[in-house]
């Protein structure tokens, strides 16, 4: 179980730090990082992949040039691993990025879902405008609960903390945007102990976090069940049903708090820095 992010504001690449960087993933890689024409769009999809490639490295061992990430029809990526993932039969990992951040969360054995939202106020209509657009979205009764949140910038953060927990399920179970948002509704106690109906049913196989990173950003994270996996997600893990003792064991393992990461401390060991001559 990990949690990384990266604060990419903090990185200013010049156009050899950039080729640098990129060289260090494989060919079928650095295409989808290249088709990104702005800095800041390149950037993040840069660093998500580096994200990836980093933590598997870490985590199971696995050399940069043996590592293999997929992506199934819906843009999930995944691991493709064999005899290396015995320990950890259904590892997984998400990544996201918005405003300032990148981050990635990765799970043994429950599914993982992570989400960045960077709280942005609407530039070319009202906060009311904006939160109406996205109404069909939300349950009658969350959508409630933003709109009596109080003030137009109280509404606004109300919205996108129910948003972030939103995509961090979506994300976990691998269906793109094909999922029915307003059927998920969340419950909550002052934004702790979040727990979700799917469907007008109540589930204990859930669990879900809502972290403040700072600078208006919110992380959500999305633990859950192998066997809501999407069916294209779904083959890519190794067990789907598991007793209850073992799967609540690891559903209730204690969240770990995100870990600050550098560009620079993505990058190998074994990839030697260039040396620029004058």
């Amino acid at each position: 179980m990990e949690r990384w992010v990266v604060d990419i504001s903090e990185w200013d690449p010049t156009p050899q730090d950039l080729s640098f960087a990129l060289s260090v993933l494989p060919p079928s890689q650095q295409s989808s990082v290249t088709r990104y024409v702005r800095l800041e769009d390149r950037k993040r999809a840069l660093v998500s992949r580096l994200l990836q490639y980093a933590l598997v490295h870490q985590v199971l061992a696995i050399p940069y040039d043996q590592i293999v990430i997929n992506r199934t029809l819906e843009g999930k990526p995944y691991l493709e691993c064999d005899e290396v993932c015995v320990d950890f039969p259904n590892f997984n990992f998400n990544v996201s990025h918005h405003g300032d951040y990148v981050a990635i969360a990765s799970e043994p054995l429950c599914l993982v879902g992570v989400d960045i939202v960077s709280i942005v106020i609407p530039q070319d209509e009202t906060v009311i405008e904006f939160l109406q657009s996205f109404s069909s979205y939300f349950s009658s009764f969350e959508w409630h609960n933003i709109c009596t949140a109080g003030t137009n910038n109280d509404m606004l953060i109300e919205f996108y903390r129910y948003w972030c927990l939103k995509e961090a399920f979506v994300k976990a179970i691998g269906s793109g945007l094909a999922y029915d948002l307003d059927k998920v509704e969340f419950h909550h106690s002052c934004w702790a102990n979040i727990s979700v109906n799917i469907e007008g049913k109540a589930t204990r196989e859930w669990r879900f976090w809502l972290l403040d990173l700072g600078k208006n950003h919110l992380v959500s994270i999305a633990r859950g069940h192998p066997r809501s996996a999407s069916g294209s997600y779904m083959r890519t893990l190794r067990r789907s049903e598991f007793d209850e003792k073992e799967y609540h064991a690891a559903l209730h393992l204690p969240n770990v708090g995100f870990v600050s990461r550098t560009v620079e401390q993505l990058i190998p060991v074994s990839h030697k820095a260039p040396v620029h001559h004058t």
